[in-house]
C-alpha cells in the first residue's frame, strides 16, 4: 500500500514514468470493467483509454487508502455514461478510418489470459448469460476482488443488500455454467 501511495503521489508531481506505472499496473482490470459494459473489445480499449484520463484529471481530488474503489468507481461511471449516450444518439452510418495503418498491440491481456482456459471460458460463456445486475457483482467481487464493504461504497448500497445481491450473483452463475455443462453439476 505504501508503493500505491508513493506512486500516487509521484503521479500528482507529474511525474510520467510514475503514471506509465500506474497504468500498467491498473490496465488490466480497467479494460476488464470496460468489457464487461461495452461487450465490445475495441470500445472497450477506447474506453478504458478515456478512464486513464479522467483518472489521471481528477487525481489531485483523491485522498485517502481506497484507490482501486475510487479508480473503479470513475470507471463504472464513465462506461455507464458513454452507453448512455451511445443509446440516445445510435450511429447513424458508418465512418471512414484514415488510411494510416493502425498500430494494435497483439498481445494478450491480462483478462484474455484469463479467460482462455476452458473452465474460464465457461464462467464466461455463463456471466454472459446473467442479468447485468448479477454480472456486475461478480465482476467487481470475484474478478476484480473488492470486498463486499468496498462494493457497497462503489454502488452506494447498503452491505445488506450488496450481501444479498453477491449470493443471488453467484447461485445464477452456478445455474448457468449448470445449463451449458450439466456435468459441472454432477
Amino acid at each position: 500500500m505504501a508503493e500505491l501511495t508513493t506512486l500516487l503521489e509521484r503521479c500528482r508531481q507529474g511525474d510520467g514514468l510514475a503514471w506509465e506505472a500506474l497504468v500498467r499496473q491498473f490496465q488490466g482490470r480497467i479494460y476488464a470493467v470496460a468489457l464487461h459494459y461495452s461487450r465490445n473489445s475495441e470500445e472497450a480499449r477506447d474506453m478504458a483509454q478515456e478512464i486513464f484520463i479522467r483518472v489521471y484529471s481528477r487525481l489531485g481530488s483523491f485522498h485517502g487508502d481506497h484507490f482501486v474503489p475510487w479508480m473503479l468507481r470513475l470507471a463504472r461511471n464513465l462506461c455507464i455514461d458513454k452507453l448512455r449516450r451511445k443509446k440516445a444518439r445510435p450511429v447513424s452510418g458508418e465512418i471512414a478510418m484514415d488510411d494510416a495503418p493502425e498500430m494494435v498491440d497483439e498481445a494478450p491481456t491480462p483478462e484474455e489470459n484469463w479467460f482462455s482456459d476452458r473452465k474460464q471460458q465457461l464462467v464466461y460463456r455463463a456471466m454472459g448469460r446473467m442479468s447485468e445486475q448479477n454480472r456486475e457483482m461478480i465482476l467487481l467481487k470475484e474478478i476484480q476482488g473488492l470486498n463486499l464493504q468496498e462494493i457497497a461504497d462503489l454502488l452506494q448500497a447498503p452491505l445488506g443488500t450488496v450481501k444479498s445481491r453477491s449470493n443471488r450473483a453467484r447461485l445464477e452463475l452456478a445455474r448457468a455454467v449448470i445449463a451449458l455443462d450439466p456435468s459441472y453439476g454432477a
